[in-house]
């Protein structure tokens, strides 16, 4: 039966970012409330380690996977356990890997929560494009190499045309600009033709898959190399795409040549 809002006892939901997978990468602020759970919603990419050391003790977990290329939960269906745990009291907790508010659908989340009255508040998380270039001993941004970075997604919403990849190619080059792109392994072949249009076949670029997790793999190549590396090395999501001169220091240790790296944990 349909009942106006203020006749539940209503909860609060917080949206957390668990980081790019190593549970180290946590924030004191993230942990705390994971710890006040009474229910969590847990994307894939969330290490199990987390929930094992930070979930209370009869916590409800539910796993609500979204994983591009494979079998996900629906985004309306995650919207509505999110409303009905909070109006039955629960302090709820949907645990994302990397940080809510970057390609991790938090903003949509945050308008249906508080359209249903209910108390939102979200925790940022370290975000696996930052982490990526980290975990190479590279910054996003350099005084000398790059003025700024772009985050942008690779994966194209049904029925969009996705990122102009000839304007960002155009403006990357322009203003010496870092493209960090997210779940664009899968379209390589395209955004590398695109982005040749502006940006010289010798730019430098890094693929790093599982960035932080112990099984971490990364190549480094050129943009015309780009997708030919990575059917080569078999590379695979989750993986992020960088681009930009901030890889020539990774770019010239390996004489320029692509090769796979094992993260050592």
């Amino acid at each position: 039966m349909n009942r106006p809002i203020s006749s539940f006892a209503t909860g609060s939901c917080t949206l957390v970012g668990a980081g790019p997978g190593d549970p180290e990468l946590l924030t004191i602020k993230a942990v705390k409330a994971i710890q006040a759970a009474t229910v969590l919603l847990v994307d894939d990419l969330v290490s199990e380690s987390i929930l094992n050391s930070y979930a209370r003790p009869g916590a409800r977990i539910v796993h609500v996977g979204k994983r591009g290329g494979c079998k996900s939960t629906p985004q309306a269906f995650i919207e509505r356990l999110m409303i009905t745990a909070a109006h039955e009291g629960e302090t709820v907790v949907r645990l994302k890997g990397g940080d809510p508010f970057i390609f991790g659908r938090g903003g949509e989340e945050v308008e249906h929560l508080r359209e249903a009255g209910i108390e939102v508040q979200v925790v940022n998380g370290i975000t696996s494009g930052l982490a990526a270039v980290t975990s190479l001993g590279v910054p996003l941004t350099h005084r000398e190499h790059a003025h700024g970075v772009v985050f942008v997604t690779g994966h194209a919403h049904p029925g969009s045309q996705g990122a102009d990849w000839r304007a960002l190619a155009a403006a990357a080059r322009d203003a010496r600009l870092t493209l960090v792109i997210y779940m664009g392994v899968s379209g390589a072949q395209r955004i590398q033709q695109e982005l040749l249009s502006a940006l010289p076949p010798s730019t430098p670029v890094a693929v790093v898959q599982r960035a932080t997790l112990p099984d971490q793999r990364h190549a480094v190549t050129t943009l015309g190399e780009l997708d030919a590396t990575i059917a080569r090395e078999q590379l695979a999501s989750p993986s992020v795409i960088v681009v930009g001169d901030v890889i020539k220091g990774v770019a010239a240790a390996s004489d320029a040549a692509a090769t796979v790296r094992v993260h050592a944990a």
